[in-house]
């Protein structure tokens, strides 16, 4: 190797190519993290070097991730890390308060400004009629500081995982001030707390009660743990490739990017599949997290509890993605007054959230409506104290629910989906307080009013819940007649069986508005996700051509197949994938080396072409 070879091998290695970014799921991040854990099997017993090593490489590899938005991530870790010192030095309650406010603020900002600018824009734009676009300051300011025009200032670039870090610095700052979490005092171990880079970019989010203690423990894994650790990385390799890619590249994507092309029962199945896909790409990044940290002695929270194993809405949300859910029950739901009370800022977030619908629908139905229903709720509010509780418990949820779509993404489409989350999880709350016949009374009166409505102003939404409602009432009936013929046979089996199935149905139709709102540029997403939105929603709702069915089941046996497969496995009791785990966990290191081998040959005969990057690196 020549000189010249030898130069553009070290550039290649230390530039950022946004082609090449470390995945997961690619041969360069391996080879990447080979490399790290033979310098940290060196320095492993050393604490501060540990800490240290990892901080840098952790840099490292979110700059070969994003960039030169690794700049953004070391001015939070600054800011934040400073903020803590203040905090943890001062005996004075306002100066801590203060520093607190100060880095909650400032990284909300900076969140915004790379998140929600466009987001913002658009939403001003519509309500006042005005044009403004969107312009990058900081490319803008970076030119005229250096003379040149590198960075270009006509658009701005959402940094890979700046919701997930930023989000972990502010529960940092506002631990530190409860009492909850110690001041980090050395910059390195912040740093590395913050940076961390097995779940920089896609989470978990750690909290820093959680992962700080661990910063200053002695390195140690046990025989049985690095077999679990290898079971995580191999569990979510195959999630991520024979699961989600599959399914996405040669089904979902296809139809979420054209929706007219395919067939009503596409597009349903389409849903169905995205709700899988979606499920495997997240959890097999947390497996992968999970598995890479624990082979450095470091233990990620769980974020994924079988969460198509849900009965209800809210026992959803208990499983999935559970370091979001927890984040915004202690840090927003409890703040707003949780199941206490009602606080300005819950009138503030729901006062502000309805007048910027009403504004953007320009519709007198959409305003009169929410005017009645603010009434209706003031008015049992004021005649009943035990109502008034929990009208404001279920708006601050409904808050939570809104806001916690919108950290999704830039997009009306989030606040949609977060919106009929919310609706789900309140629809619930009410539902499991009716007895038995009582529920199929409301069933057979929601179907019979959306029978009605669907004669009189014929729509394919409108067709949708009219159709949903049928299956429900017929189910819900069912289980009136057998309940009220044998009292004392409750077959409790098949109940569980039939919530859960109506829960991923609810649950993957409202992934129709997260999913046709993701990977869009975020100058476009608003026009673009709504137009796919309803586009599918008149596909599923519109005439269905009942005969090509079977051609279509013929033609992707295969995607079919897989998903019935996936959701087996996901439906497995957690005892058996327990064993499975940790029998796998027990073998001879030579028989486990072999079926890493032959996993891996497996779970790369499903790598794709083109590159699938993780679903959530965009959020």
């Amino acid at each position: 190797m020549n000189i010249d070879n030898l130069r553009t091998f070290f550039v290649n290695i230390f530039s950022f190519n946004e082609k090449y970014p470390l995945l997961f799921t690619q041969f360069n991040f391996w080879a990447f993290f080979a490399l790290v854990f033979a310098v940290f099997s060196l320095c492993h017993s050393k604490r501060l070097l540990r800490n240290g090593f990892l901080f840098f490489a952790s840099l490292f590899f979110y700059y070969k991730t994003s960039g030169l938005f690794v700049l953004i991530l070391v001015f939070d870790t600054l800011l934040n890390y400073s903020l803590g010192l203040i905090m943890g030095h001062s005996q004075r309650k306002g100066v801590r308060k203060g520093a607190m406010i100060v880095g909650v603020v400032i990284s909300l900002l900076v969140l915004f400004y790379f998140k929600y600018a466009y987001f913002f824009t658009d939403t001003y734009n519509t309500i006042v009629g005005s044009q403004y676009e969107v312009i990058n300051w900081l490319a803008q300011w970076s030119n005229e500081l250096t003379g040149t025009s590198y960075f270009d200032a006509s658009k701005i670039l959402l940094p890979v995982g700046i919701s997930f870090y930023t989000f972990q610095n502010i529960s940092y700052v506002v631990d530190v001030y409860r009492g909850r979490a110690q001041y980090v005092g050395n910059i390195l171990d912040f740093g590395f707390y913050v940076s961390f880079f097995p779940q920089l970019v896609a989470g978990p989010i750690i909290r820093a009660d959680q992962f700080v203690p661990q910063l200053y423990k002695k390195f140690f894994l046990s025989r049985r743990q690095f077999g679990i650790a290898v079971f995580w990385i191999l569990n979510g390799l195959a999630k991520k490739l024979i699961l989600s890619d599959y399914l996405a590249v040669n089904f979902v994507d296809r139809v979420f990017n054209n929706p007219t092309l395919f067939t009503s029962f596409e597009n349903l199945s389409a849903l169905f599949l995205y709700s899988l896909q979606v499920y495997a790409d997240f959890s097999g990044y947390t497996d992968i997290a999970i598995g890479v940290a624990m082979l450095m002695g470091f233990y990620l929270p769980k974020n994924f509890d079988s969460p198509y194993k849900a009965d209800s809405p809210s026992n959803f949300w208990k499983r999935w993605h559970i370091s979001l859910s927890k984040w915004l029950q202690d840090y927003l739901y409890i703040p707003l007054g949780g199941n206490r009370n009602a606080t300005f800022g819950t009138y503030c977030c729901i006062l502000v959230i309805a007048g910027i619908i009403v504004m953007l629908s320009k519709s007198v139905v959409v305003a009169t409506t929410l005017a009645a229903l603010a009434v209706i709720l003031l008015v049992v509010s004021l005649a009943s104290k035990r109502a008034r509780l929990k009208i404001s418990t279920n708006i601050n949820m409904m808050n939570t629910m809104l806001l916690g779509g919108l950290w999704h993404g830039a997009s009306w489409n989030f606040m949609i989906w977060g919106g009929l989350n919310g609706i789900g999880i309140l629809g619930f709350k009410i539902w499991r307080h009716f007895r038995q016949g009582l529920r199929s009374v409301v069933a057979g009166l929601v179907f019979v009013i959306f029978l009605v409505c669907n004669r009189l102003w014929p729509a394919p939404v409108l067709n949708i819940f009219m159709v949903w409602s049928g299956i429900f009432f017929a189910g819900t009936l069912i289980r009136a007649i057998y309940t009220a013929i044998f009292p004392n046979r409750d077959v409790q089996w098949l109940n569980f069986s039939w919530n859960v199935l109506m829960t991923f149905v609810f649950i993957s139709f409202t992934r129709l508005f997260f999913r046709s709102g993701s990977n869009l540029d975020p100058a476009v997403a608003n026009e673009t996700a709504w137009n796919t939105a309803k586009n599918m929603i008149a596909s599923i709702g519109g005439q269905w051509n009942v005969a090509v069915i079977p051609d279509i089941l013929q033609n992707y046996w295969h995607i079919y197949l897989l998903f019935v497969l996936g959701m087996i496995i996901h439906w497995l009791p957690v005892r058996w994938k327990r064993w499975y785990r940790v029998n796998f966990a027990l073998m001879p290191l030579w028989l486990m080396g072999i079926v890493v081998v032959l996993t891996v040959f497996v779970v790369y005969q499903f790598v794709t072409a083109d590159l699938q990057p993780f679903i959530y690196f965009q959020f």
